[in-house]
């Protein structure tokens, strides 16, 4: 096996922010994406939708999550994105699970529209020149698993690469994935195939790769307050075990990822973001709760780093 597999950060929304892509780049990621970031919003020139990319000045590659329905305004926000931005990769969302988003017909809501995913895929690759990568799901239900053909449509379409994620919509991200469908794709397509879910250890990702024979991996929940993670998987491609974090090292980089938060977000949306990352950080350790519980109520940066760094000197 190769130890040189593409290891990627997948796009979620409220937490894939420039802080946390920081993050998981310095850990090894070699792509992290986006939130999912409205076409429609970028081409009406919506402040929101400007303010979730968030990529001015970030380094190399840059990745972007698009979603939408419509294929020419897919078409011209992937050659807006690419004229301002760059980025290595443009990616179509056809896998959110949200309600408020298959109910208009985006995300996963795709799926059950091949041909329109079809027409979206192919508008998109006429305007763009980085890769055009798609995100799926093995189907919308146990009934309607059709992610070989809704995987066809996309190459033909022109897609670079497609993402897979072993789960149907109506499983949003209970049970189990179905690493079958990404091994069965993987063996129909001609591009790249990168597997996604259930992710959670070094060892989950070099079985994926084993057991479906893609040419990439995508973490996701397994990621959050564990970069680390990145790292983990590589060494034990390379044959190395997983080294993981000291209570020092966890700690560095709860402080890195805080300085980073204030730097790229105001202090109050930054507090309110961080809130959820710092939970996941500090998940196992003695009193991880009464410190959680204490983190919520705290609405100054500075008290912030304060309580965490007496929090840290209990160890």
């Amino acid at each position: 096996m190769k130890d040189d597999v593409p290891v990627m950060m997948a796009p979620m929304a409220g937490i894939t922010d420039r802080a946390f892509r920081t993050i998981v780049k310095e850990h090894g990621a070699d792509l992290a994406f986006t939130q999912m970031v409205s076409a429609r919003g970028l081409l009406e020139n919506n402040r929101q939708s400007f303010k979730i990319l968030d990529l001015e000045g970030e380094k190399q590659p840059r990745a972007v999550q698009l979603f939408g329905s419509c294929p020419q305004i897919m078409g011209e926000a992937v050659a807006l994105v690419e004229a301002k931005y760059s980025p290595t990769n443009i990616n179509l969302n056809a896998g959110c699970p949200t309600p408020k988003v298959v109910k208009v017909g985006m995300g996963a809501a795709l799926m059950r529209n091949p041909q329109l995913l079809g027409k979206i895929v192919a508008s998109m690759a006429r305007q763009v020149k980085c890769q055009l990568s798609v995100k799926i799901r093995s189907g919308w239900s146990d009934k309607e698993i059709n992610a070989l053909e809704v995987a066809r449509r996309c190459q033909e379409a022109g897609a670079h690469m497609l993402i897979v994620h072993g789960r149907t919509r109506e499983q949003f991200y209970q049970g189990r994935a179905r690493w079958s469908i990404i091994a069965a794709v993987r063996e129909e397509l001609e591009i790249p195939v990168i597997g996604n879910g259930d992710i959670f250890a070094p060892h989950d990702g070099v079985r994926m790769l084993k057991e479906t024979d893609c040419q990439g991996i995508m973490l996701a929940r397994g990621a959050r307050g564990n970069p680390w993670l990145f790292t983990g998987i590589k060494r034990v491609l390379k044959g190395e075990e997983p080294v993981f974090p000291s209570l020092q090292e966890r700690f560095e980089v709860i402080f890195r990822h805080l300085e980073l938060a204030f730097k790229f977000s105001e202090e109050h949306v930054a507090i309110k973001e961080m809130r959820k990352h710092l939970s996941w950080y500090i998940k196992g350790l003695p009193d991880a709760r009464r410190a959680r519980d204490h983190i919520m109520k705290i609405e100054d940066s500075q008290e912030l780093v304060e309580y965490l760094q007496g929090y840290a000197d209990e160890f």
